[in-house]
């Protein structure tokens, strides 16, 4: 069963007179479960797609469907509470809130919704506990690891429970061992969670990870548009 699937999907952006085509005509579907790569060159619109997969921007033509919701026809109220509940995105550069511990970082996004807070604190705990970083809750950013600020990332993405993880470039300001930490990570909650998760990479090592690659270049997909039966034996 696919859990996202785009048809058309068209991404123009205007500089001036000219015109950029950043994706074009792009056909992809994801099974519910999957773990997918976005690779390609600088520059091929890996980021553009995940951001249209996440609703953070709206395509030029095509449909983005998630879970049978075409997300680029829903209004920008609706498609921010279906962003609340259905998405969760981890950044490169972490995103953190400088001023707030890793405790106060992961409730964030809980904020916004209608919970008390023994059930925020429930979930926060929770969170952290499945990054293995339950004894760092009280640290702010600058006294973690770049290792354990992305996994405060990761529980943050995670702790509203939502049913697709999309990561930009998740190890690329990590070293080595940070890098296969996260990654870990990331394969486990894919695992146990069930989350369909969607992860742009230039690094091989790290797309290796995923169950399927697809690639991209000058706006186009080039190789793996549709999951395998062998993909979806693993998914299931």
């Amino acid at each position: 069963m696919s859990a996202i699937e785009c048809r058309g999907l068209r991404k123009d952006y205007s500089r001036g007179d000219q015109v950029i085509h950043t994706l074009m005509d792009v056909d992809l579907s994801i099974d519910a479960g999957g773990f997918v790569a976005l690779m390609g060159p600088s520059g091929s619109g890996k980021t553009t797609l995940l951001n249209l997969l996440a609703g953070i921007d709206r395509p030029t033509a095509g449909s983005v469907r998630v879970d049978g919701t075409d997300i680029a026809a829903l209004g920008r109220g609706a498609l921010a509470a279906w962003r609340s509940t259905a998405v969760g995105y981890v950044f490169q550069l972490y995103n953190l809130v400088p001023v707030l511990t890793a405790y106060e970082n992961v409730e964030l996004p809980l904020l916004l919704h209608p919970i008390g807070r023994t059930e925020r604190h429930r979930r926060v705990a929770e969170a952290l506990e499945l990054v293995g970083l339950a004894d760092r809750h009280a640290h702010l950013p600058r006294q973690l690891s770049g290792g354990q600020e992305q996994r405060v990332a990761i529980a943050r993405a995670i702790v509203t429970r939502p049913r697709m993880l999309l990561a930009d470039e998740p190890t690329g300001d990590l070293d080595r061992d940070s890098a296969d930490q996260v990654m870990d990570l990331l394969t486990r909650l894919n695992g146990e969670l069930g989350q369909t998760l969607v992860m742009v990479t230039h690094d091989p090592a790290t797309a290796a990870r995923a169950a399927r690659t697809v690639r991209l270049d000058k706006g186009r997909i080039v190789e793996g548009a549709s999951p395998t039966a062998a993909q979806r034996e693993v998914g299931e």
